[in-house]
């Protein structure tokens, strides 16, 4: 039986355990505090985590062996367990964070995943070139984003033509409860920054941008795959 994304995910967790933190054990749905979290804030039980998680990833492809950019890595909790079956793929990481990105690249090695570069930088002014990436992914980044406009535009710019933006991020107005906990508490703390789209405006903004986009939301977070 194939294993799903997101039980590579939180299999990967519990080997990597000394490395995880808070964010972790919410983002694996694998802890107590976690499981809290994702309930009280997010709405969500492990069923609504887990397919969140496989529509965010689905479009990287079992087998995929192109260019791969992911912005923000994070702690590579939710990625290095994928990167780990695609040992013939090309896979740049980037975060503006050099503690979260630290702390990916200590799991990537643990891991034992060698075909990947970390670089520091901003997704709103990119080093690559026009065309460089099969596929660009993104979670749970563009809500955190403060130039969101540069983010869509680089993301698209370093994307070669055919190739796939697949990722979410939190999306105002599809649960109150989170939009509640976002504006009092995230975004005061400065750990999410508005403007942010809705369910319906990111769906029109990437329809407009892509050949193709489908967007889903899963509560309050928004999962799309669009192909340039």
């Amino acid at each position: 039986m194939k294993i799903s994304r997101h039980e590579q995910i939180k299999n990967a967790y519990k080997v990597t355990g000394s490395e995880s933190g808070f964010y972790d054990g919410m983002m694996t749905y694998s802890t107590f505090l976690g499981k809290l979290i994702c309930r009280v804030v997010w709405n969500m039980d492990e069923e609504k985590n887990h397919r969140y998680l496989e529509k965010a990833l689905s479009g990287i492809p079992d087998d995929f062996s192109g260019k791969l950019l992911e912005v923000p890595v994070g702690t590579g909790v939710l990625t290095m367990p994928v990167y780990q079956s695609l040992p013939k793929a090309d896979i740049t990481c980037l975060d503006y964070s050099p503690d979260m990105m630290g702390a990916a690249q200590r799991r990537a090695e643990k891991m034992g995943i060698g075909n990947i570069h970390f670089q520091q930088g901003d997704v709103g002014a990119l080093t690559f070139a026009d065309n460089t990436f099969d596929i660009v992914l993104s979670l749970n980044g563009f809500h955190a984003f403060p130039d969101k406009e540069a983010a869509y535009r680089e993301t698209y710019r370093v994307l070669k033509p055919g190739g796939t933006f697949c990722g979410c991020f939190y999306v105002q107005g599809s649960c109150g409860r989170t939009d509640w906990f976002i504006r009092n508490l995230y975004q005061p703390k400065g750990y999410f920054t508005p403007p942010y789209e809705s369910e319906e405006s990111l769906r029109k903004r990437l329809s407009g941008m892509y050949g193709s986009a489908e967007v889903s939301a899963v509560e309050g977070i928004a999962c799309f795959c669009c192909v340039k």
